[in-house]
This record gives C-alpha cells, sequence and structure tokens, in this order.
C-alpha cells in the first residue's frame, strides 16, 4: 500500500507538473499577429500564428501586429517657398513587414513613425508653393509617401499610403484668394460678352450690306419692327420716318464752320482827340532836354532850369524881326 500510494502521488506530481509546463509553454499567436522568439535575449525566429510551443523559463515570445496602422499627422505650420504661412496635416497608412526589425532596429516604431511623418510634412511644405499644395495634392502626396518610405524600411515598415486632410490658410489670404477668384469670373464674363458683341456686329454688318442692295427689304424689316412694337398691350405710337429724307435734309443744310472768324474792331474818333494829339509833342519834347541836362551836367557847366508847362504859357514869344527893322 505505502508503494502503490507512493506512486500514485508520483504520477500525479509529474502530471501536474507536466500540465504546469504546458500550460507555460503554450502560445497562441493570432491571425494578424507574428510570434518572435527570444531565446535567452536572441532573436531564433518568429512564429506564424496558431497554437505555438516554447521552452518555459527559457523562450520569450513578443507579438507584432502586421495589420495597417492608421496614424494621424498633427497639423503643422510652415512657411511655403512663396512666404505663405500655412497649416497643413495629414494621416499615414503604414504596416510591419519584417517583425524582426520592427523590435530590433527601433525602440518604438509607431512613434519613430510619427516622428518622421511630422518632419517630413514640414519639409514638403517648404519646398512647395501654395498653389502646389492647393491643386497638386496627389504630387505632394507621393513625395511625402517617399519621404517618409526611405527611412521606413530600415525598421520593417511599409508606408502604404499619405493623404494630407486640410491645409489651412489664414483668413487675409483667403479673401484675396476669393477677391482673386471674384476679378477672374468678371473678366470671363466680360470676354464672352465682348466675343457675342463683336460676333453681333460682324452679322449685323452682312445683314446692312444685304439689306443695302434692295431698299425694300429694310422696309419690310421696318414693318416687322412696327408690328412687334404693336404687338404689345402698349400706348406706344410709331410713327416710321423714312431714311432717306433725313440725308437729303441734312445734305441741303449749309454747313456752318466750326470756328467763325472774329469780327475786327472799328476805330472809333473821339470828340478830345485834337487836345490829346497837341499834349503829346509837349511830352514828347521833355526826353530831349533832360539828355542835354544830363551833358551838361557831365561837362560841369551849370544846368539851365527848364520852365514848367505853366510858365510857358504865361512867358510870350520872343517877337521874330520883321522886314520893316531890318530896313529901318
Amino acid at each position: 500500500m505505502d508503494i502503490a500510494a507512493i506512486l500514485g502521488s508520483i504520477v500525479g506530481v509529474g502530471v501536474l507538473a507536466g500540465g504546469v509546463l504546458t500550460a507555460a509553454s503554450a502560445r497562441v499567436v493570432t491571425q494578424f499577429e507574428k510570434g518572435l522568439i527570444f531565446r535567452f535575449g536572441r532573436v531564433v525566429g518568429t512564429r506564424d500564428p496558431g497554437l505555438r510551443m516554447i521552452i518555459p523559463f527559457v523562450d520569450r515570445m513578443r507579438k507584432v501586429s502586421t495589420q495597417i496602422v492608421t496614424m494621424p499627422v498633427p497639423a503643422q505650420e510652415g512657411i511655403t517657398r512663396d512666404n505663405v504661412t500655412v497649416r497643413v496635416d495629414a494621416v499615414v497608412y503604414f504596416r510591419v513587414f519584417d517583425p524582426v526589425l520592427a523590435v530590433v532596429e527601433v525602440q518604438n516604431y509607431l512613434f519613430a513613425v510619427g516622428q518622421v511623418a511630422q518632419t517630413s510634412l514640414r519639409s514638403i511644405i517648404g519646398k512647395s508653393d501654395l498653389d502646389s499644395l492647393l491643386s497638386n495634392r496627389e504630387e505632394m502626396n507621393k513625395g511625402l509617401e517617399i519621404m517618409i518610405d526611405s527611412p521606413a524600411l530600415g525598421w520593417g515598415v511599409h508606408i502604404d499610403r499619405v493623404e494630407i486632410k486640410d491645409v489651412a490658410l489664414p483668413d487675409s489670404l483667403k479673401r484675396s484668394m476669393s477677391r482673386q477668384a471674384e476679378a477672374e469670373r468678371e473678366r470671363r464674363a466680360r470676354v464672352i460678352s465682348a466675343e457675342g458683341e463683336l460676333q453681333a456686329s460682324k452679322m449685323l454688318a452682312q445683314a446692312g450690306a444685304q439689306m443695302s442692295e434692295s431698299p425694300a427689304a429694310l422696309q419690310l424689316r421696318l414693318l416687322e419692327t412696327v408690328v412687334q412694337v404693336a404687338a404689345e398691350k402698349n400706348s406706344t405710337l410709331v410713327l416710321p420716318f423714312p431714311v432717306e429724307l433725313l440725308r437729303f435734309l441734312e445734305r441741303s443744310t449749309p454747313q456752318v464752320p466750326a470756328n467763325p472768324p472774329a469780327p475786327q474792331q472799328v476805330p472809333v474818333e473821339r470828340a478830345d482827340a485834337p487836345a490829346a494829339a497837341a499834349d503829346q509833342p509837349a511830352a514828347l519834347t521833355d526826353k530831349p532836354v533832360a539828355a542835354a541836362e544830363q551833358s551838361a551836367v557831365a561837362a560841369g557847366e551849370p544846368a539851365a532850369i527848364p520852365p514848367s508847362p505853366g510858365q510857358r504859357q504865361l512867358d510870350p514869344p520872343d517877337e521874330a524881326p520883321t522886314e520893316n527893322s531890318t530896313r529901318t
């Protein structure tokens, strides 16, 4: 009895130890994961999805997800090549294709991919201009994907896709762009209107040339216009007036010159004209007297004081010698 009890206890202990060892060595790897085996701190291989066994207390398994990870990139503010301040945010889609590199080569591949995405986004903002960010989104996405994928390949991470979500512009720039778009639409409208007027003028010129060959066509057109005006209920009275009569009146009207000649001024004689003429010689004779006085002063001779106009009238004139006096 003692031997049987001992054997039974040994078997029970063995079964219990086997169960414990089995439970410690059994690992379940899900379908979207890869099991990485570390034996005494060294990578010895990977395990596929399913129930996998490891050596307990010797091996250690680390599971790495191979699903596509969606990582939003925080909004980054930068200055474009044409000196415009913008805020751009994006989203990155990536997955792990090599679990060994993702675990061994980088400490935290999720954090590393996020930082590379932020720096690459800032770099792509500085290399491009505003028009490229707004219109050429596909080229920007491809360039950003290449910039992020280059260092990520060494970490066992593959970048599937990068998308720029939003480009935030300053309010002043938005208003300027709206004014520019409005001006562009107005320019197009004016160009279209001018083209329509040009085509209409050509057609009207052809119609006028055609009607000038047959005056009856012009009269028919005039009558049709009268009918169109009289069709509506209105109080408009239309009196057709022949254009030929206007031309006849225009030819018969004498043309008035635009700049008529100015009327000539006829001199008018006044009653006090002789008196003014009489005073004029006296005024003119004062100039030689003044000149003679100046020459006498320069020669050192005493200058004679000329009589005033009043004295000239009071002093009697010198009597000229007559023939009788000379004879005596």
